[in-house]
Formats: C-alpha cells, sequence, structure tokens
C-alpha cells in the first residue's frame, strides 16, 4: 500500500511516465516499446529528424508537428506518443490544417475500451463476499478507467492526429478525413490494434489483449497484407495485373511512402523480363520536386485509393514453361528521397514484400 501512496505522489507531483505503465501492464509496454509511436521524437526516427533539419520556418512548423510527435513537449517530457497521450485524450477538436486533441484534465483518469465494462467508470477498491472471508481488488490502483468514451470505440481517438494534415501552402499532404469512423466493429483500431494472445494487465488476467505495437509500414506489415488482393491474369498477348486496396484508405498515407509491383518472368529460374511499377505522391514547389512541408503542389498522385482497384497491363506473351511472378512491395522512404535528406541507413529505402502469387504457363 506505501508503494502505490508513493507512486500517486510522484505522478501527481512530476506527471505521468509511461513507463509507470510497466509495472501492470508488461505486455503491452513492451509492445508499445517497439511501436512507431514510441518512436514518434526527433531521437527516435531518424526519417522525421532528416526531414525536420531539412525544414526552414521551424518555428512556424514546430506546434504543428509536436502536437502530435511529442504532444508532451510544453513539459519537457520527450517521451513521444506515449500511453498517457493515447489514454487521456477526451475529445477531438476539428481544424483546417490538422485536427488537435483535447486531453483530460483529470491525471488520474484514463480513457479505454472494454465491450463487457462499456459505460462504466471503474475505481480502484476491494470487494468482498462470503461474509467477509474473502475479498478481490478490482480496477488499477494507479488511476481509474473511464470505459464510456465514445471515441475509443469508433476509433475517433485516433484522427486528432491521423485525420490530415495541411503545410504553410495549404496543401493537403495526407488526408484520412473522408473515413467514416463510426463503425464500432471495423475501424483503425481493430485493424491496427488487432487482438493477440497475451493478458492485457497483471491485475485481471485476460487471454487475449489489443495489440499495442499498431500495425503498420514499421511494425509487422506483412500482417496488414490481408487488406490487399493480389491477382496475376494470362492474356493471349499480354499479362494481367490487378491490386486491390480494400481500405477505407490509401494504401499508404504517409507521403514519403513508394509502394511497387515488381513482375518478374522466369524461364528455368532464370529472370528473362523484369518491370517495375512504381505507386507514390510527389510533391514539388515551383514545380521543382520538393519534401512535402515545403511543397505547394502535388505533381504525381498514383497511390493506391480506398477501395480502388489497379489494372496493370505488361505487354508479354508467356511462353510454354514460362512463370510469371508479381510481387507486391513497398520502400518506408524512396532512394532519391533518402539521398536527399542525407539518410544512409539501407534498411529505411530498402524493399519491403507484402505480397507475392505467381502464375505458370
Amino acid at each position: 500500500m506505501r508503494y502505490f501512496v508513493f507512486i500517486f505522489f510522484v505522478t501527481a507531483l512530476f506527471g505521468a511516465n509511461s513507463k509507470l505503465c510497466k509495472t501492470c501492464h508488461p505486455t503491452i509496454y513492451n509492445e508499445f516499446k517497439d511501436s512507431m509511436h514510441y518512436k514518434s521524437t526527433l531521437k527516435r526516427d531518424s526519417i522525421h529528424k532528416a526531414l525536420w533539419d531539412k525544414t526552414p520556418q521551424k518555428k512556424e512548423n514546430s506546434y504543428l508537428c509536436a502536437k502530435c510527435h511529442n504532444p508532451k513537449i510544453d513539459n519537457k517530457v520527450d517521451d513521444g506518443v506515449d500511453c498517457i497521450s493515447c489514454h487521456t485524450i477526451k475529445n477531438i477538436k476539428e481544424g483546417s490544417l490538422s485536427n488537435s486533441n483535447i486531453y483530460c484534465k483529470d491525471k488520474k483518469l484514463f480513457y479505454s475500451k472494454d465491450i463487457n465494462q462499456k459505460g462504466k467508470v471503474l475505481k480502484y477498491h476491494k470487494k468482498s463476499y462470503l461474509f467477509g472471508l474473502f475479498s478481490t481488488t478490482q480496477g488499477s490502483p494507479y488511476h481509474d478507467i473511464d470505459y464510456s468514451n465514445k471515441n475509443y470505440y469508433n476509433a475517433k481517438a485516433c484522427m486528432g492526429c491521423h485525420s490530415h494534415l495541411k503545410n504553410s501552402s495549404n496543401l493537403l499532404i495526407c488526408n484520412n478525413s473522408n473515413i467514416k469512423s463510426t463503425n464500432n466493429k471495423q475501424n483503425c483500431i481493430t485493424c491496427h490494434m488487432p487482438k493477440v494472445i497475451g493478458s492485457a494487465t497483471t491485475i485481471k488476467i485476460t487471454k487475449k489483449h489489443a495489440y499495442h505495437g499498431f500495425l503498420g509500414a514499421f511494425n509487422k506489415p506483412k500482417l496488414l497484407a490481408k487488406y490487399i488482393d493480389l491477382k496475376v491474369l494470362k492474356e493471349n498477348n499480354s499479362i494481367k495485373v490487378l491490386i486491390t486496396n480494400n481500405t477505407p484508405h490509401p494504401l499508404f498515407t504517409q507521403p514519403l511512402r513508394v509502394l511497387r509491383l515488381k513482375v518478374d518472368i522466369l524461364e528455368k529460374d532464370k529472370v528473362v523480363f523484369s518491370k517495375n511499377y512504381d505507386f507514390k505522391k510527389v510533391f514539388a514547389k515551383d514545380n521543382k520536386v520538393s519534401m512535402p512541408l515545403i511543397a505547394n503542389k502535388i505533381i504525381e498522385d498514383s497511390m493506391i485509393k480506398a477501395n480502388e482497384t489497379k489494372n496493370i497491363n505488361i505487354e508479354y506473351k508467356l511462353k510454354k514453361g514460362q512463370i510469371a511472378v508479381a510481387t507486391l512491395g513497398f520502400f518506408k522512404i524512396a532512394d532519391k528521397s533518402a539521398k536527399k535528406l542525407g539518410i544512409k541507413d539501407k534498411n529505411l529505402s530498402s524493399f519491403i514484400e507484402l505480397k507475392k502469387v505467381r502464375i505458370q504457363n
């Protein structure tokens, strides 16, 4: 009990720290430490830092970036998007350049989602039964839990940071604002935070919990490939590849991502024909290719849109015994952009495979 009192005192005096969450949520905390939420700050994300170093007018852009990448910056805490940042979002304030999170002022109150507890506010207390001979505890000794916030069931809580972003030229850099996150059964949370084996807490053991590593380009991207259909069809004198994006947003929303389709024709295990097709968004300032934050126009946008099917026709007549292989993958950042930003880590600009299909004549 003294330990709990001490934790409450430290939290109230110095502000909550996500490391405290590890005490009761070790599995979730370890997943979070491997996520891009944890790595959202300049010191943990080399692409983010390289972009920031090349960004003019840092003072004008600092708040726009920091309010999502490091929401505790006003408190001089460099924790990135931590546990407290996400679980204290009370509501969302919509804006023209970007949205903002409205945080709960009660530092002891956290919001969460649990269908079995929906509508309740759970406070830490002891519950006695069998005439007081036995007792159990309910809730967390560190914080109260509010299960009534609907934003955590329809994923609107994600839209403070993941809705849309315009730069100082009023150019829309990325946009998910047209996603109607009112479906409690399928939304950002159900796709990017699926249920996985393991208990959410050590206080009350559960079989599964919501994955807090957040599936995406940096973390288990192949698990997201189930939302992409890839087909290869043989025509009379050509090969047709169909790519279908079954998500309610562009296949990649981060503007520096490049999706690539690689088509190879194999004959006796040797490549006799090869061609690449890239899908991307290219920004420019005064018709010269530039980084998104300083751009004033988009000169190319071939990224696969929400629920769109791309039809790629390759003029090649497949001969008997030949195999057509279609490989779909992506680059976290294109090699040209990496060189322009001075990023030397080849792992960041290497090809990451999502899906592969083949047909044989």
